[in-house]
């Protein structure tokens, strides 16, 4: 991992496991959505706003409006994978990120899957639409 700013994506490492593969030792393709939610949910971490952090002392929690995926290369079993996070688009309610998971450990690294997943600040009560908490776009800008 790697700390925030606002230029440069941040960076989470995971490791390709059995239960992220098909019968065929590839990574299913779904779990790409998952490897990126882990990265965004580091991402917020390492800005100060843990999940949990952000949903008791805000009310706010974020929920994905949108995604595109484009898948390049498969992930196989026990692959180290690097998955990256980049705000391109900030909005008061709303937030687009671009995301990539690359393969690491041979030279040179490989890219395997990118998206650009939209993110929305809700109400952790009623689920309505709030304002992205001003501590978040303090630190995105």
């Amino acid at each position: 991992m790697n700390a925030p700013d606002a230029t440069t994506p941040f960076r989470h490492t995971l490791r390709v496991y059995w239960e992220d593969t098909d019968a065929g030792g590839v990574v299913f393709y779904a779990n790409y959505l998952k490897f990126f939610e882990r990265a965004r949910t580091e991402w917020l971490r390492s800005l100060g706003f843990g999940q949990e952090r952000l949903r008791t002392e805000t009310g706010a929690i974020f929920v994905v409006a949108d995604t595109s995926v484009r898948y390049l290369s498969p992930a196989r079993l026990d692959d180290l994978i690097e998955v990256t996070v980049l705000p391109v688009d900030l909005g008061r309610v709303s937030m687009t990120l671009q995301q990539q998971a690359w393969r690491h450990g041979a030279a040179p690294a490989q890219l395997l899957a990118e998206g650009s997943i939209r993110i929305g600040c809700v109400d952790a009560g009623t689920f309505t639409p709030r304002r992205i908490p001003n501590g978040i776009l303090e630190k995105l800008r």
